[in-house]
């Protein structure tokens, strides 16, 4: 499918952002971090930039953004809905939760659980608009939420290690925070097992054509013989992209380099303060080019219809 950069900004920095929220909120119960160290507004600043920039990114891909209110009119049966509804919730509740935690309350202990929750919530829900399509065998398996919420929570990791520099009673142990970067390339790994290794829709099922008959009956496979149409069309410029296969491995080695190499090199050689933002910067530029794969590898069953045998 033809790439969207505005939703490729929205899922990368709204992921991030809500994936250093957790990381921030989850410091503050371990007490390792409250409301008196920089660090920490540091960290609350850049989420609100993040957080605030993926939703405005996400308008970008409306046909009109002044109807982006309509997407919390289906919160019952919508992805998109519950997804909204949570990314505004996020932010009277990190209010309520800063308001506690200058004041010292200890209700800032539950508003510290139910922001993590929702964060990693919302990311999931962000997830699921696109495994929840059946038409997109590519997105419909479970790999696309681990992998969001995966990246989300790694991003978000080495950006909150790249603050808390020069903090080394609060700074994050290199285990723990290369443990989501090395589990989120290994779910990419198995999601391209996954799709290298065998088809996943053809014109018979599109159609609902048994691929085999009962024993005496002569069945063959349907096939295409006019597209109906000679000029590209909507559906064939947004659901027809085609990625040249050499770009798609150099494409995906970089990503591989930027999510998975620079930061474990990093982490090995130059464990630093400027080493860490190299790190952060690094993934995230990485978390883009796999977000642009994500888009751009995947395939809608309509091709079926307009001359591709599989999908």
């Amino acid at each position: 499918m033809k790439p969207a950069l505005s939703l490729v900004a929205f899922t990368v920095a709204s992921g991030a952002g809500l994936g250093l929220a957790a990381w921030i909120l989850a410091w503050q119960l371990a007490e390792r971090i409250d409301g008196s160290v920089r660090a920490f507004w540091v960290g609350v600043a850049i989420v609100a930039v993040l957080v605030s920039a993926g939703l405005v990114a996400s308008t970008r891909h409306l046909a009109n953004p002044r109807n982006a209110w309509r997407a919390l009119s289906r919160v019952r049966s919508s992805w998109l809905s519950r997804e909204a509804a949570l990314a505004l919730a996020f932010y009277p509740l990190a209010a309520a939760h800063l308001v506690f935690s200058v004041g010292g309350d200890p209700r800032a202990r539950v508003t510290a659980v139910l922001a993590i929750v929702v964060a990693l919530a919302t990311v999931a829900c962000t997830a699921m608009i696109y495994a929840c399509l059946r038409t997109v065998p590519r997105w419909r398996t479970w790999h696309t939420p681990v992998g969001f919420v995966l990246y989300a929570l790694a991003s978000g990791g080495l950006l909150w290690a790249a603050i808390l520099a020069g903090d080394d009673r609060a700074a994050p142990s290199a285990t723990l925070l290369l443990a989501p970067v090395v589990a989120a390339a290994l779910v990419k790994l198995l999601w391209d097992a996954k799709f290298s290794a065998r088809v996943h829709a053809t014109l018979n099922e599109a159609l609902a054509v048994p691929d085999s008959a009962p024993k005496g009956v002569v069945q063959g496979r349907v096939r295409l013989l006019d597209a109906g149409h000679v000029n590209p069309t909507f559906v064939t410029n947004e659901f027809g992209f085609r990625l040249a296969r050499e770009r798609a491995s150099t494409l995906r080695l970089a990503m591989f380099a930027l999510t998975l190499g620079v930061p474990v090199a990093v982490a090995v050689l130059a464990p630093g303060a400027a080493g860490r933002w190299v790190a952060a910067v690094a993934l995230l530029a990485g978390v883009a080019v796999e977000r642009w794969l994500f888009f751009a590898r995947a395939e809608h069953v309509v091709r079926l219809y307009h001359g591709q045998p599989t999908v």
